[in-house]
């Protein structure tokens, strides 16, 4: 019965995805992202982070090439993934690439979030294009990610952020985990791929999690110990930051969910000039204002989508500026053309 699992899994992603649209992306725009991101040997360069390439960027490279039914350079991003990345001999990706070093992966653990993306990237191309070394691929890590990375915590199934370093035993504020590192949009698939482990469960987790940290505080931490009641993990700057503020965004991209609690987050991340902000947790205040577009669409695209708030004329295009928010603004552009065209008109 293994030999039918991709066939069976592929079939039931055509018949029930929005990924399988010839293109969900604006026209041009993929091209625009290919020619700025992705270099000659298949690897997303991370223009904001030093030019390195993480398992995290590869993963919403294949994402990409899939919704702009670009085989060809899904092709190219694979290649390097499989064999600059997925070098570790549990079956998940190493997360950090350094050009000019030697050897080039300098951290070899993983990243859940990578880990995840990089499967429903692999899942969703062997689908669309009825690949089923794609497809088996992605049940390959499914598997992986499933043993390794979810682990059981007072009651809920969970996500760790790599397999090794925030454990309890690891650190005195063990566990620690990433509510950022919950690409939601991905756990039913992940289930389908890889059955016999607790995603919904996982899902579940991380969305009781959040709402109840939200319930004491306006904004998660980025990191954030469970070792008894959630608070900042030791050790990290005690922030709402970078990987926190695609929280809303994932949401979105799963399905509205409580739209209370995406009102709370967007609220609490934006100013006034629907900027978002890092926020120094310990007092509320802003450390730095971010007013990239593709930063400023998730909040917009909440309203749209729970408000009905037009989406700024501003926002609805695409012109790269540095890799993540240029690809947070893909993924928000791809989300809205899918499910809410009425945002973009």
């Amino acid at each position: 019965m293994r030999s039918l699992k991709p066939l069976l899994y592929a079939l039931l992603l055509v018949w029930g995805s929005p990924a399988m649209a010839a293109s969900s992306l604006p026209t041009g725009a993929w091209e625009s992202y290919r020619a700025s991101f992705l270099d000659a040997s298949g690897r997303i360069v991370d223009t904001g982070n030093h030019g390195i390439s993480h398992s995290e960027g590869q993963g919403y490279g294949l994402l990409l090439a899939v919704m702009a039914d670009d085989p060809a350079n899904f092709d190219r991003i694979w290649s390097f993934t499989r064999t600059q990345l997925l070098v570790r001999d549990d079956g998940l990706a190493a997360w950090r690439w350094t050009p000019g070093s030697e050897p080039p992966v300098t951290d070899l653990n993983d990243a859940s979030d990578g880990d995840i993306l990089i499967a429903l990237g692999l899942a969703r191309g062997g689908a669309k294009w009825q690949r089923s070394d794609l497809t088996e691929a992605a049940a390959t890590l499914a598997g992986s990610i499933g043993a390794r990375l979810l682990f059981t915590h007072d009651g809920q199934t969970l996500l760790r952020p790599g397999v090794s370093g925030f454990d309890r035993g690891e650190r005195a504020d063990g566990p620690v985990v990433n509510l950022s590192y919950w690409v939601f949009e991905a756990f039913g698939e992940l289930a389908a791929l890889a059955p016999g482990h607790d995603w919904s469960g996982a899902e579940a987790g991380g969305r009781h999690l959040l709402a109840s940290v939200l319930t004491d505080a306006a904004l998660p931490p980025e990191w954030l110990s469970l070792a008894q009641r959630p608070k900042p993990a030791a050790g990290f700057p005690a922030e709402f930051g970078y990987n926190a503020l695609r929280l809303p965004l994932y949401l979105l991209r799963a399905g509205e969910g409580d739209p209370d609690l995406l009102r709370k987050l967007t609220a609490g991340m934006s100013d006034a000039n629907g900027n978002l902000r890092i926020v120094d947790l310990s007092t509320g205040a802003t450390k730095e204002t971010l007013s990239d577009p593709g930063y400023r669409i998730i909040p917009a695209a909440v309203a749209c989508v729970l408000d009905g708030t037009p989406v700024p004329q501003d926002l609805r295009g695409f012109k790269p500026t540095l890799y993540y928010p240029s690809t947070l603004h893909l993924l928000a552009l791809d989300a809205l053309n899918e499910r809410h065209p009425e945002c973009l008109r």
